[in-house]
């Protein structure tokens, strides 16, 4: 012990005099090396200590390692599904490109690498092949067959950004939320009610940093910022959550508002992005009704499904609707597609969304997934196939038009009548308005745009509730089930979620899951998908499914490009034992993985057929 003390302080003696020695040239460079690893983007996503040994054990140390950095960036092109009622592949890539053309050059694109694993995946190596000598355009046609009407557009990234700094005189910095930063990683820009703090003396037009204030560990065991919003940043290491930025610039960007202009503006844009760490093209009213910016992974969920023309399908868990529409798409927009969402709001969206790609076959319902099928009578419906005791809490809903069960179709507002019927709400909402606006309303409004306009963001409209459905009323059934989203990128944090936030995640799905299966006929197809990487929310349901439900069987899936399953089990400290897949079924679901080649989000998609229920 006294040898290894004392070889401790030579070291330490040692650097001591190294610095002490130091010439002013040298001392100047260390400094601006030290300043160029603090102003990068370089992000560690941190997880609770107990997720992140589960998820070590499902993946290994390393594998685990690769997800968590890739998750903290946005993959490396965008994935554009063209509208075929209405336009081509080959005439959007003309239209995009002469877009692009006149915004100016694309610089330092970079490819999509599509050489998967040949083993994981059913792909022709000769398509991949193809797929990957494209990479030359800055927009491509994808390659897989079925897949034709799917456009690639690359971005580019990360890049190492000059903020301007000088020792003793830092840039000019904004610091802003952590979803703030994430929607900017995507290509969005900085508004106004996602900034955090910055720094004194900011003028409209300045040139700034722009850093992400990300959740830090509290010395009680919780999370949080440990900043107030509108403090003043110096850019030293007296300022609090000066060494917590590091690595964590996003880019630059030029002020469309002072200092003080953005902490009394309650709306609007407060940094132009002029400068991204990641380039990813923006296509905000780019095309509307041509296209739908939709990642891969979701897109071959709706192909999974299958659907054909004159079927009657479910999409349980609808909103936004990119899933929805694209199953529309995929029947060429005959039959009957019931998307539902138990938010009024979100199912607004979702009737705007096949306002503008101009579907006709979708009909929207306001409906809570967990009780989606109808009662007869008042009482459970004796088709029930679970004794899961939780499907017994099933209660109606109010209806204004009818049960959907016996066909009566709810009103959708399209087009024109819904901005219409827009107008008029507004209309008559401001002349029953008060004359003041109190605090609370304020607050609302600042949380709607802390991260810019979106269809979230929809007003008035009219939305049907529905009682639910009869049982095996639907050929094929979507459950794009709500989860824990740890597979979205880019991701800053995932500290929030604990093992009993996965468990419950993965509880309620089944519940959810219950309700599905039993309303597709017999003969007909279940799709289950997620986007995360918890083994507990994807191959622990497929688990559930097949052990509870005998009629089930896993079906192939076209196309396969994702990966295989996970087989085996996970035993944790408390005795909980999490079972997944037998070996022989990983290859019939996907699994895409964030840090593959392919460079998608986290997604997980299983498909089950539905054999006779008689026995039941």
């Amino acid at each position: 012990m006294r040898k290894k003390g004392r070889d401790l302080l030579a070291a330490f003696r040692q650097t001591f005099l190294t610095l002490q020695n130091m010439t002013p040239q040298a001392e100047a460079e260390a400094e601006l090396n030290a300043a160029s690893a603090r102003y990068s983007y370089n992000p560690i996503l941190r997880w609770n200590p107990q997720v992140e040994d589960y998820f070590i054990k499902a993946y290994g140390s390393l594998h685990f390692a690769q997800i968590s950095k890739a998750l903290t960036r946005p993959s490396c092109y965008s994935c554009i599904r063209v509208n075929t009622l209405k336009s081509t592949s080959d005439a959007v890539i003309e239209k995009l490109q002469e877009i692009m053309r006149k915004s100016g050059p694309q610089n330092d694109v970079v490819g999509i690498n599509w050489k998967e694993n040949k083993a994981s995946n059913d792909i022709d190596l000769d398509m991949v092949e193809k797929q990957s000598s494209l990479q030359n355009e800055s927009i491509t046609k994808c390659q897989i067959p079925g897949l034709e009407y799917v456009v690639f557009v690359k971005g580019s990234g990360p890049h190492e950004i000059d903020y301007g700094y000088l020792p003793d005189k830092p840039p000019k910095e904004v610091l802003v939320s952590r979803k703030c930063a994430e929607a900017v990683l995507r290509g969005a820009q900085v508004y106004v009610p996602g900034i955090m703090a910055c720094s004194s003396h900011v003028e409209e037009g300045d040139l700034v940093a722009v850093s992400v204030a990300v959740e830090q560990p509290f010395p009680d065991g919780g999370w949080g910022l440990g900043i107030t919003r509108g403090t003043v940043l110096q850019g030293l290491p007296t300022d609090p959550y000066h060494f917590e930025r590091n690595g964590l610039y996003i880019g630059q960007g030029t002020t469309m508002l002072s200092r003080a202009g953005i902490f009394r503006a309650s709306q609007g844009i407060a940094v132009d992005m002029n400068n991204r760490v990641f380039k990813l093209p923006s296509f905000y009213d780019v095309l509307e009704g041509e296209i739908f910016l939709q990642n891969l992974p979701s897109i071959i969920a709706a192909h999974a499904l299958d659907p054909q023309k004159g079927e009657r399908i479910l999409d349980m868990c609808a909103a936004p609707g990119g899933k929805t529409t694209a199953i529309a798409i995929l029947m060429k927009d005959e039959g009957e597609v019931i998307a539902a969402d138990r938010s009024h709001n979100k199912v607004i969206d979702i009737q705007k969304l096949a306002a503008e790609l101009g579907l006709t076959c979708i009909t929207t319902y306001k409906l809570d997934a967990l009780k989606a099928v109808r009662k007869r009578n008042g009482s459970s419906d004796t088709t029930t196939l679970c004794c899961n005791k939780d499907n017994n809490d099933v209660v109606n809903q109010r209806s204004d038009s009818g049960p959907l069960g016996n066909g009566v179709s709810s009103t959708t507002i399209v087009g024109s009548n819904a901005d219409t019927t827009f107008k008029e709400n507004v209309s008559n909402e401001k002349a029953n308005e008060r004359t003041y606006t109190s605090k609370a309303d304020i607050r609302k409004n600042t949380r709607r745009m802390r991260n810019g306009p979106g269809r979230n963001q929809s007003l008035g409209g009219r939305v049907e509730n529905s009682k639910g459905f009869l049982p095996n009323s639907f050929d094929r059934v979507l459950l794009d089930a709500p989860c824990s989203a740890l597979g979205l990128r880019p991701r800053l944090f995932a500290g929030e979620e604990t093992i009993e936030s996965l468990r419950n995640h993965g509880k309620y799905q089944r519940r959810m899951f219950d309700q599905a299966v039993q309303l597709v006929r017999p003969g007909g197809v279940l799709v289950y998908s997620t986007c995360t990487i918890n083994p507990g929310e994807n191959e622990a349901l497929v688990r559930y499914a097949l052990d509870t439900y005998k009629f089930l069987s896993l079906a192939p899936q076209h196309p396969r490009i994702g990966g295989a399953g996970l087989v085996g089990r996970c035993e944790f400290p408390d005795g909980y034992v999490e079972e997944w897949l037998k070996p022989g079924e990983e290859e019939l679901v996907q699994r895409f993985d964030p840090s593959s080649q392919l460079d998608t989000i986290g997604f997980f998609i299983a498909k089950f057929a539905v054999g006779p229920k008689d026995n039941i």
